[in-house]
């Protein structure tokens, strides 16, 4: 049984009620008093500011993201000359074309995963509707392949069938989306292009037609995209179909035929264009959302299943010998682990780089060392030369000169040792036998120590080749680390990057561009104006992302004033087709951020 709780007493309504007033007196008086802080309401720091109404708030207050520039003169955003209405203009002229890059980005990469699906082969779509959808498509594929093979019937060839038509579908609705938004990208920037030099000259009269003529340009892109919402409500596969039209604002009857506009009514035209902005954001974020490539956790879910499974069960097993389940096993791996790490740095690091430092600091010691090795041997081969030169002289009763050879003395002992050997045991014992045999050795011996000596030698010379063939296994290992890391930090999967990759998508965003502006020209050639509007609109597209990722490394070599001005000219309307073309040759021939890798020339 249930107890309702008992009524508030009328002392603390009374309370809440007095509390509200006084709140809002002191909210007030604090709202009063850092008004005072603010500079006057006809200063540049408010007029700059429109009264922002709803949505138009939200949009700006998001961070400005760098884009292509608008086609004047001179940067708005950089120039301190510039009127107060003017720059109010554009800085919501900017926020347009960051708008519409942005959706546009969205839309394209979307797109391009569709298109590459649609390339694929018919097992890699059945592949793609039955593994990488989520579980829920695993579930709902493998019933349908059961009932196929069941029914002895081509249920490969029915998913097939299916994924075709589902990516040819999304294919579709972001194509129209990507042309329409294109379509209404180019109109804009002529649009500018054209009131461009009259915003810098006499603001007072440009800015109305202009904002006039945006308005427009919003209902045209409000008619393209209705053809597109009605294609998705007649044949539309997709749950969750958006069913709410796109409708922008309209400008309101204020002195739309006059040349003057009051402070007031160009800060409303310009919240209309805000709002209208955030209208398109959310219109376009919800269709692309609908149509929009799985997320990687989705097309990768099997991984990550069996990721999470294996963690899980090594987890499970890593618990089962820790301490916490009183086995040491855990802990003796650790020690062992420990161990093999400090015998492996001892033996393949730290010895090798003392022996190599031994080598090259205590060389002095060892010289001295090999000096005294060299006496001995001199000693040893003066004991020779003795014992030859008192033999020969005895045996050929004359007296020999000290310089006389060891060579031709030992000879004269190898005769007479051999005349000694016809009778051994005699000679033995009252010949020369036994002195000839001593002299012998003394010789071997001396073949000995010199043969040791130059042995010692060779192995102390080759001691820092010894001590670098042993740290060449740890010099492998850290080289293998400094290139994972390099490869993690260069990141080269993207056009921004630094390496070799990066160069050819920069190269081929170039190539994007230089296609495109033959498009414009073969569509505008054969009247075809419609396309060529939307050409045009891809191309300002590829060189807002050319614009982006060569910024960095053109400010690192220098190159960014002159790179930035031809990417500017190629998008401006008046430049001549050729002319463009031979600017596209000339960037990627002189300029070192789109040059070809080194490695490759």
């Amino acid at each position: 049984m249930e107890v309702s709780p008992a009524p508030a007493p009328a002392s603390d309504a009374t309370e809440t009620k007095g509390l509200k007033p006084l709140i809002s007196l002191y909210s007030n008086c604090l709202w009063n008093r850092v008004r005072r802080f603010l500079p006057a309401s006809d200063s540049n720091f408010l007029r700059k500011i429109p009264i922002l109404a709803g949505a138009g708030g939200e949009a700006r207050s998001r961070k400005r993201r760098e884009c292509l520039p608008l086609p004047l003169p001179f940067n708005p955003l950089e120039s301190s000359g510039v009127s107060t209405e003017a720059s109010r203009v554009f800085d919501v002229l900017h926020d347009m074309l960051e708008h519409i890059f942005s959706n546009l980005h969205n839309i394209q990469k979307n797109l391009q995963f569709w298109q590459s699906r649609a390339e694929g082969s018919n097992a890699q779509k059945v592949k793609f509707m039955v593994l990488e959808r989520g579980p829920h498509a695993f579930i709902e594929g493998a019933i349908q392949l059961i009932r196929g093979c069941i029914a002895e019937g081509s249920s490969i060839q029915s998913i097939s069938l299916s994924a075709s038509a589902h990516i040819s579908e999304r294919i579709t609705i972001l194509t129209s989306l990507r042309c329409s938004l294109a379509t209404f990208l180019a109109q804009v920037y002529m649009e500018i292009d054209k009131f461009g030099d009259g915003l810098v000259r006499d603001p007072e009269n440009s800015l109305p037609s202009l904002l006039i003529r945006i308005n427009d340009l919003f209902f045209k892109l409000e008619a393209s995209v209705g053809h597109v919402h009605a294609m998705r409500q007649v044949d539309s596969s997709v749950e969750g179909s958006y069913s709410v039209p796109l409708l922008f604002e309209k400008l309101p009857e204020i002195n739309q035929e006059g040349s003057q506009w009051t402070d007031c009514e160009i800060k409303d035209a310009i919240n209309l264009v805000y709002q209208n902005l955030h209208k398109l954001d959310s219109y376009l974020s919800s269709i692309v959302c609908k149509h929009r490539k799985p997320r990687k956790v989705t097309q990768y879910w099997i991984r990550y299943t069996c990721g999470a499974v294996g963690l899980s069960v090594c987890s499970v097993w890593l618990i089962g010998h820790s301490s916490l389940m009183g086995s040491p096993d855990i802990d003796n791996w650790v020690r062992e682990a420990r161990d093999s790490t400090v015998s492996f740095f001892s033996d393949h690091v730290e010895q090798p780089l003392l022996s190599i430092r031994d080598e090259l600091f205590e060389t002095f010691r060892k010289r001295h060392k090999g000096m005294m090795d060299h006496e001995e041997v001199q000693l040893t081969s003066n004991s020779l030369h003795r014992m030859l030169l008192a033999f020969t002289e005895q045996t050929k009763g004359q007296k020999f000169p000290e310089n006389a050879s060891d060579q031709e003395m030992l000879e004269i002992v190898m005769a007479r040792y051999e005349e000694e050997l016809t009778h051994p045991i005699q000679n033995l014992l009252n010949g020369e036998l036994a002195r000839a045999m001593l002299i012998q050795v003394q010789k071997l011996k001396l073949d000995i120590e010199t043969a040791m000596l130059e042995l010692n030698q060779i192995l102390r010379a080759n001691e820092i080749n010894f001590a670098i063939l042993a740290a060449l296994p740890a010099f492998f290992l850290s080289l293998i680390l400094l290139m994972v890391v390099r490869a993690w930090f260069k990141q080269d999967t993207r056009a921004e990057g630094r390496g070799r990759i990066a160069r050819i998508q920069r190269r081929l965003l170039v190539v994007e561009v230089e296609k495109q502006i033959m498009q414009y020209r073969t569509f505008y050639g054969q009247g075809m104006e419609k396309e060529a509007q939307c050409v045009y609109g891809l191309l300002l597209y590829s060189l807002d992302r050319l614009y982006r990722v060569v910024k960095r490394h053109a400010k690192a070599t220098g190159e960014w004033k002159w790179l930035s001005e031809d990417i500017v000219d190629l998008g401006k309307p008046s430049l001549q087709i050729g002319d463009k073309l031979i600017l596209t040759t000339r960037m990627v021939r002189v300029y070192d951020c789109l040059l070809p890798s080194l490695k490759r020339q």
